[in-house]
């Protein structure tokens, strides 16, 4: 399909800062011929990439972090610019562009209970209401609060912030001291993330024991929910829930498949996801599947790519096209498999305070299985000493297997070849 093939109105879209799925998704629209708007502050975490830049139809800079700016910004582009769609980059924008479609008559989420995507304790308290099963759980806005949350969860419970993203602060404590230690490091935190702070509203929810996966799928206009893949996460030590890699498929004996899809399907219904995509994680319980958090974008971290190279369905065409009424096999949103399973490996360097030198990489990318291997970091980059949220990730390899076992191994080996050297690490060996 071309821009030819559409007309002016169907072929305009407006993306809310192209970053994690956004990125993903405006190369999509691009590929298709689709006339493409980026809304961003283009600074810092936030900054529009390069390759982009010369094939967008406009870009608008603003702070997107404020609806009322955002919002006559993009009234006086549509006046001169019509769009068709508008998208959210990211989980962070979900809201924002939920608004802006409504205040344009375009498709969107409901504005009355998009919050439920979004704001966890909205989320949590709308999945309670439908009964369905998952921790006890308090929202907390003061330090003040910590004691009587931990009498309602016990311990061992998790500390997370109601509204930020990539484990930042997701913290498992034991006692009243380790909870308070945890929302003292949150609060007085200074980091920035998206051009957000981190606030001080958070949720203290009951520890959840077991696997962790995610369910990637689709919401078709009228309500019809598809599940496309049950993705297996490879999570960081504990306390902290760092993501590390994932898995597409993720081996599940047929009952707890079958379980897990129905408690998906009412998730998506108790939080009213009405079209478009959602990404679901959840933990395997001895009591069933319960609720970690639910978004109503494209996943982050390349897991549509691992979707379209198992599935053979592109999330973000499959948007693009419910989203512009376009038929979903025209936009090329259903592909030939690739392979049977992939994955993607994220390179870290524990205890490291500053890269040095990187190793193995040509190696790497010479061994059978792998598709991709980049760096992030380069020699004289800070690195991030921890293993505690997305910042520990230095890049990354994808993978593809014929196998779940095969496609382990090679991530094992991958994990062996590459070094990232630091200068904590060559400090320690002198």
């Amino acid at each position: 399909m071309t821009a030819s093939t559409t007309t002016e109105p169907a072929g305009r879209i407006l993306v809310v800062e192209a970053v994690s799925g956004g990125v993903l998704l405006t190369d999509a629209a691009l590929e298709l011929g689709l006339r493409v708007v980026v809304a961003s502050a283009d600074r810092d975490d936030r900054t529009v990439p390069d390759r982009f830049r010369d094939r967008l139809d406009a870009l608008v800079t603003v702070e997107t972090n404020d609806l009322d700016a955002l919002t006559a910004r993009v009234r006086d582009l549509h006046a001169r610019l019509p769009l068709s769609a508008v998208f959210p980059g990211c989980d962070v924008y979900v809201p924002a562009a939920a608004h802006l479609a409504a205040g344009l008559g375009l498709t969107g989420l409901d504005v009355r209970t998009v919050d439920r995507v979004r704001d966890k304790a909205r989320m949590r308290e709308a999945v309670a209401a439908a009964g369905l099963h998952g921790p006890r759980f308090v929202e907390v806005d003061t330090a003040a609060g910590l004691r009587a949350a931990g009498e309602h969860t016990g311990f061992p419970c998790v500390l997370k912030p109601v509204d930020q993203s990539g484990s930042l602060h997701v913290t498992k404590v034991h006692d009243r001291r380790g909870l308070a230690a945890a929302y003292d490091r949150l609060a007085g935190d200074p980091l920035l993330d998206l051009g957000r702070p981190m606030g001080g509203r958070v949720l203290v929810e009951e520890y959840l024991a077991g696997p962790e996966y995610s369910v990637e799928g689709h919401v078709r206009r009228g309500g019809r929910t598809a599940v496309l893949a049950v993705t297996e996460k490879i999570l960081g030590p504990e306390p902290h829930f760092a993501e590390l890699g994932h898995v597409v498929p993720a081996v599940l004996p047929d009952a707890a498949a079958a379980a897990v899809e129905e408690y998906v399907h009412a998730v998506v219904a108790a939080v009213g996801i009405t079209a478009g995509p959602f990404h679901c994680e959840l933990r395997l319980t001895a009591a069933g599947p319960a609720l970690v958090e639910i978004g109503a974008r494209l996943p982050g971290d390349r897991i549509p790519d691992l979707v379209r190279l198992v599935r053979g369905v592109s999330m973000p065409r499959l948007w693009l096209a419910e989203h512009l009424g376009l038929d979903p096999d025209a936009a090329g949103a259903r592909t030939r498999p690739v392979a049977p399973c992939a994955g993607i490996h994220f390179f870290t360097a524990p205890g490291g305070t500053r890269c040095t030198h990187v190793t193995g990489m040509d190696e790497a990318r010479r061994t059978p299985g792998v598709r991709e291997a980049v760096l992030d970091v380069r020699p004289g980059d800070p690195v991030h000493p921890g293993l505690d949220d997305f910042r520990c990730r230095l890049g990354h390899a994808l993978l593809t297997a014929d196998s779940p076992a095969e496609l382990a191994a090679v991530r094992r080996r991958v994990a062996r070849t590459v070094r990232i050297h630091t200068h904590a690490e060559e400090h320690a060996h002198g």
